[in-house]
């Protein structure tokens, strides 16, 4: 049986680790670099950096910041923000980047989830879906959130899978932030549709939270940023603490 994994994230703004609630609100939470030394010597499974305003600013994700995370750590990382094209993330990979993952370039450019695949491989790229819930449906958002699609998240899911994408990154806006746990019935029905690995977030806040998204919910992993910045637990503990309920993590 393939081991959940555990994955901080890590919204960067400026160089600098922020997190808020639903999209809004940021607060600055410590350095990136650092952040994501300490959660990889404490046993996270990988990383994510998202650089949150890189698409609506107009920017591209620093190269310079990536190659800094790389030179500290020895997991997998992804990162994501401002990727709107082939040479960017071949910019990102080759400055020590695991994977990739896109948001609004994909919903534009669908195509170029499969220009990144066919040349890199599927394994390296990972689709974000940002959703929120509009009169009971899921509905795909871009630009950090600020712009609703008509994309349903199934569907938009499934197409990204068929289109060469690796894993699916959905986060649920209505509940980021909150504490208040992921939408367990929506991750099981994303991960009945699709037969790639699911990555849950938002809504982290307790162990069982996380414990109930990856049985209850059949994610392949469960990515958290708040409760991991704000040490509400501690990486082993989690870790513990799901082994405790006989979900398989590596410890």
């Amino acid at each position: 049986m393939v081991a959940k994994r555990i994955i901080p994230c890590l919204d960067v703004k400026d160089g600098v680790t922020v997190k808020g609630v639903n999209f809004e609100g940021l607060k600055e939470v410590g350095d990136a670099v650092t952040l994501g030394a300490r959660y990889a010597s404490e046993g996270a499974d990988e990383l994510v950096y998202l650089d949150i305003s890189a698409t609506r600013e107009g920017r591209r994700t620093f190269i310079g910041l990536v190659e800094k995370i790389a030179g500290c750590i020895d997991i997998p990382f992804t990162v994501g923000g401002g990727i709107s094209d082939v040479e960017t993330a071949a910019r990102l990979l080759d400055a020590g980047a695991d994977k990739i993952s896109i948001n609004s370039a994909a919903v534009r450019t669908p195509q170029l989830i499969t220009e990144i695949a066919s040349r890199y491989g599927s394994q390296f790229v990972v689709v974000a879906i940002d959703a929120k819930c509009i009169d009971g449906i899921w509905r795909a958002t871009t630009h950090g959130g600020s712009i609703l699609t008509d994309l349903e998240l199934c569907s938009w899911a499934h197409e990204a899978q068929e289109r060469g994408a690796g894993e699916i990154l959905f986060t649920s806006m209505d509940h980021d932030g909150t504490f208040n746990g992921y939408p367990c019935e929506v991750y099981a029905r994303l991960a009945e549709r699709l037969s790639i690995p699911v990555i849950a977030s938002g809504g982290a806040g307790s162990v069982e939270d996380i414990a109930d998204v990856l049985t209850k919910g059949g994610a392949d992993a469960a990515l958290a940023a708040s409760i991991f910045h704000y040490g509400m637990v501690s990486i082993p503990v989690l870790k513990r603490e799901l082994a405790k309920r006989k979900i398989n993590v590596r410890i």
